[in-house]
């Protein structure tokens, strides 16, 4: 099984300026060779069957993206309109700004098929392609947002996958992200 990380995980995860919330202390090469030499510890199936998650211990100094709200931290969190990419709509999200989150124990790998990717519309020389990166405390899924779970249903030409929204998984991560939000530094 080879992987790649694809042009659409890159810049999220390794931009030209470096940010604080984003992977540490390695190269996007890397990362690719690390992916592609060190077996995950365990393998987690998707939100689709083009979706695998790979749970690899964080070798890195990347600190956990998703941190619990509190009354302590809530001052802290700051909203707007964003957009992943310059083709995309921008959708409200929110994050907290100022905060210092501890250093992720587990890097979960998200790699769609190729297959997918081609359907998407992005080509690789792989079996797998990176499209993201959770940083964890614990060694599971972080639920998917609830704006990336609509983006998806919405279909591949508004940058999402073409998977029907699931109900039962929307409201999950709902609850999920009712108390939790990423932070940005």
């Amino acid at each position: 099984m080879t992987i790649v990380l694809t042009d659409f995980a890159r810049p999220r995860l390794f931009p030209r300026e470096p940010r604080r919330n984003t992977i540490q202390d390695c190269t996007p090469e890397q990362f690719e060779r690390h992916l592609n030499d060190v077996p995950p510890l365990k393998v987690l199936d998707g939100y689709a069957p083009f979706c695998k998650l790979h749970v690899h211990r964080n070798w890195t100094s990347t600190k956990c993206l998703a941190v619990p709200i509190t009354d302590a931290n809530r001052h802290l969190l700051r909203t707007d309109y964003d957009a992943r990419t310059r083709d995309e709509l921008p959708v409200l999200v929110r994050w907290f700004e100022g905060l210092e989150p501890p250093v992720a124990e587990y890097l979960i790998v998200i790699l769609y098929s190729r297959e997918q990717l081609a359907k998407e519309g992005t080509d690789i020389d792989a079996d797998w392609g990176v499209v993201g990166c959770m940083y964890t405390a614990e060694p599971e899924e972080t639920p998917m947002a609830p704006i990336t779970i609509m983006r998806n249903a919405l279909g591949v030409e508004e940058g999402g996958s073409g998977v029907r929204l699931d109900r039962d998984a929307y409201l999950r991560s709902v609850a999920f992200w009712r108390t939790h939000a990423n932070w940005r530094g």
